[in-house]
Order: C-alpha cells, then sequence, then structure tokens
C-alpha cells in the first residue's frame, strides 16, 4: 500500500486552507500524510492546522517567501511518502480522490501524473466561468487536463503526483513563477519516465475571483511560455501563437469594421455564438455562458498580449528573461523554516 505525501504551498491563504484541509479529512483512502509549507505569509493558516490534528497526518513549516515552486522543494524535502502530491491551498478534494488514484495507478503504473480541474457548485458565477475558459476546447485545445497525449498534455501543480524516484532523480520545481509546473513536466518527460492523464483524479481549482486577477494571471502565462519555449525548443508548438494571432486579428477586424464595413465583425460574432453554444452545453447556465464569453476574451487578450511582449523582448531582442522579467523569478533558495 502505497503512502502519499501531500504537498501544500501556501501564501495568506487561512480561509482556502481550512476548505481544502475539511475536503482531505473526508478522504475515503486514507494512507497520506499532509506537509503545509506557508511561505512567509502574514495571514498564517497554522491556527487552521491545529483544527485538524486529531484528523489528518499533518505537518507545518513556516518559512521566508520564496516562491510556491521553492515551497513544494522544501516540503518535498521534509516529505516521508513514496508519492509526492500537489495541490494549490485554493482546491477542494472530491472524498475518493486518493482512492481513485490509487485505483488508477495500480493498473496503470505511472512516475508522474496529473488530473484535470472542474468547478464546484459553491463556486460563484465568475470563478464558474473563469473555470470554462481555462478548460474550454475552444481556448485551450484541451491541453489542461483533457488529452493523454504526452506531447500535449502536461501536469500542473493544482492536481499532480509523482513518484520519490522521479525527484531524486530530475529534481524539483525551478525558481521561475508561473510556469514552474511545465518545466518540470518537460524535465520529467526528458528523463524518460512514464507520465499520464487520471481522468477521474479530478480537484475542484477555484481560479482567481475576479476579472482583473485573472486577467494579470493569464498575461503572466503569455510571457513565460516564450520562456519556456527557449529553454524547451523541442517542446514549441504553432498553437501557443493563437492567442496572439486573436488580438492582432480581433484588432484588425475592428478597424476594418470601422473603417470599411461591420460585415467584418461577422468572425467575432460566430466565436462569441460558439463559445455560448459549449458553455451552455457544460454549464446548463445562461448566466454563466454569458460570462463564459467575457472570461474567453480575457483569456485570449491577456494571454496573447503577455506572448508578444515576452516574445519582442526575449525572441527579436534577445533580453536575457531574468532581467526582461525580474518578477516572474524568485532568486531565493530553500530556506530553514520551523515546524509546528
Amino acid at each position: 500500500m502505497k503512502k502519499y505525501s501531500v504537498i501544500v504551498p501556501v501564501f495568506n491563504r487561512p480561509n482556502e486552507v481550512d476548505e481544502l484541509l475539511e475536503s482531505l479529512a473526508r478522504q475515503t483512502y486514507t494512507n497520506f500524510e499532509i506537509v503545509l509549507v506557508e511561505d512567509g505569509s502574514t495571514e498564517t493558516s497554522e491556527h487552521i492546522v491545529r483544527r485538524y490534528a486529531d484528523r489528518l497526518d499533518i505537518r507545518y513549516f513556516f518559512k521566508k517567501n520564496t516562491g510556491p515552486g521553492d515551497s513544494r522543494n522544501f516540503g518535498m524535502e521534509r516529505a516521508q511518502g513514496d508519492y509526492m502530491v500537489f495541490f494549490d491551498s485554493d482546491c477542494l478534494i472530491p472524498d475518493d480522490y486518493f482512492a481513485e488514484v490509487e485505483r488508477f495507478l495500480s493498473i496503470h503504473p505511472l512516475d508522474t501524473y496529473g488530473g484535470p480541474d472542474n468547478a464546484h457548485s459553491s463556486f460563484t458565477i465568475v470563478q464558474k466561468a473563469i473555470n470554462y475558459a481555462m478548460t474550454s476546447f475552444i481556448t485551450t485545445g484541451g491541453v489542461r487536463g483533457k488529452q493523454n497525449n504526452l506531447d500535449t498534455y502536461q501536469p500542473r501543480s493544482f492536481n499532480m503526483g509523482f513518484t520519490r524516484k522521479v525527484y531524486e532523480t530530475v529534481g524539483g520545481f525551478g525558481d521561475i513563477h508561473p510556469g514552474e509546473d511545465p518545466d518540470l513536466s518537460y524535465r520529467i518527460m526528458d528523463a524518460g519516465f512514464r507520465v499520464g492523464l487520471i481522468p477521474d483524479a479530478y480537484v475542484y481549482h477555484k481560479r482567481r475571483i475576479d476579472f482583473s486577477k485573472f486577467l494579470k494571471q493569464v498575461y503572466k502565462f503569455g510571457v513565460v511560455r516564450i520562456i519556456l519555449m527557449k529553454w524547451h525548443p523541442e517542446r514549441s508548438k504553432i498553437v501557443y501563437t493563437l492567442p496572439s494571432l486573436f488580438l492582432l486579428g480581433t484588432i484588425a477586424l475592428l478597424v476594418l469594421s470601422i473603417a470599411w464595413t461591420p460585415l467584418f465583425l461577422l468572425p467575432l460574432a460566430f466565436l462569441v455564438a460558439m463559445i455560448f453554444i459549449e458553455a451552455m452545453v457544460k454549464t446548463r447556465s445562461l448566466v454563466i455562458s454569458g460570462w463564459a464569453i467575457v472570461a474567453t476574451f480575457f483569456q485570449l487578450f491577456g494571454y496573447g498580449y503577455g506572448f508578444l511582449k515576452s516574445f519582442v523582448n526575449v525572441k527579436l531582442l534577445g533580453r536575457d528573461e531574468r532581467k526582461a522579467f525580474p518578477g516572474f523569478f524568485f532568486r531565493q533558495k530553500i530556506s530553514d523554516g520551523r515546524a509546528a
């Protein structure tokens, strides 16, 4: 029987930690420990952790702020399980998650796995709309947890696990953020480990709570994609350029519709209709489907702009990514932390 080490980096999210731990306390498969790493928070979760001391095998550490990737590495150094499992602090875990992982791995042994994410019934309308945008085939091509193709599918750190051997061979997460999880996934694949998707091992991922935060998040995703393509050129895909082409195309269509004829808006109207129909099929809600259109355009525009900005700086101008985008890298490495 395996033992899993659940590693969760946390930064100023005690309420979300409470919800996450409550969901973990309801697991039907219980052979796991939790290593919760407080990444220099000013609003700590230590008092929340104490509430679950008699219900969960949990250890709490506080350390200086060095980013989520480094905090996961910190947790792995202290983990005692055979399998390292990673959740974000804003996730809720279905009761049978570990039972499903255990069942699947007993039939299909994997060195590294990832799982998809869904929208929980308790999520707000905006959270559900953003979840649609982040998982829709229209916006992502199904890359985020819907395909088994190893050239396309990359386990993400909100729902990801790998063996201790993977960690000892490949090492942990890098100092970039965001982008530390696809970077690690690529290194794991390049090392020849077996990587796959467990379709039914899903989590409920809250995403960002408003559109301004969501826009900032997807902008960062666009920036780091160019950096990842530089680091892993063999993983470059033409599909990564599509949001930028969409952004430029939309601007061109708007200009042409003003200067020539409104008929140039028809392609955008067709896309809006496709988004609305797909969202209706998935969510069965007119309101969520309407906001899904907004979320989709935010995602494509934000990612597209970040991708273009990074392309100009890193590819065309040849600037070092760490100097061009210093805020995307944590300079500190694993520091000592105190346990509680």
